[in-house]
């Protein structure tokens, strides 16, 4: 669908570094940007796990961590369902009504334990409004056919934000022409 793009690639890859540079471009011409972060939280150098960070607010829970017992569990971290819920549900409502384009990071097993967020995820493919999602390797081929879909590498991250931002400002600019 035209208006919305998937990155994936390997861990470390630039992913999550793209889709924000995406959103500080767009915000930049003056596009209100919405949606979610899952940026790593890090102790002594090392990852202990994720928060979700909503992107027009600032609103931020814990996502997953080494140290939260839950039933819902990704390699080492717990993943805390009603942290994650409590800011990406609002979020994702708040870009979806409010914003010119919905960010997503990220499409993955994580998220995709909250059943609520994974019927978001699949009523924003359907819908016309454009958006930018990291989109784990696992989940490219139930989703990546619902856009354009870009393999992140060190060597080509650069290259990718600019070339998702100027489409999804091209698209933009047709929509409010």
């Amino acid at each position: 669908m035209e208006g919305k793009y998937f990155l994936t690639g390997p861990p470390g890859s630039g992913k999550s570094t793209v889709m924000l540079r995406c959103v500080e471009r767009l915000r930049g011409l003056g596009f209100a940007v919405g949606g979610i972060a899952t940026p790593e939280l890090r102790r002594g150098g090392r990852r202990i796990g994720f928060e979700v960070v909503d992107l027009a607010s600032g609103r931020r829970a814990l996502l997953a961590g080494v140290d939260v017992a839950s039933r819902f569990r990704v390699g080492r971290y717990g993943v805390d369902l009603a942290g994650f819920e409590s800011v990406a549900l609002p979020a994702l409502d708040y870009a979806e009504e409010s914003c010119d384009v919905v960010c997503i990071d990220e499409i993955g097993r994580m998220e995709f334990f909250s059943e609520p967020f994974k019927r978001r995820i699949e009523r924003l493919m359907r819908e016309p409004k454009p958006m930018v999602a990291v989109l784990h390797h696992s989940y490219v081929g139930a989703y990546g056919g619902w856009g354009t879909l870009f393999h992140v590498s060190p060597e080509n991250r650069e290259r990718l934000t600019r070339v998702v931002a100027a489409r999804l400002e091209d698209h933009l600019r047709k929509r409010h022409a």
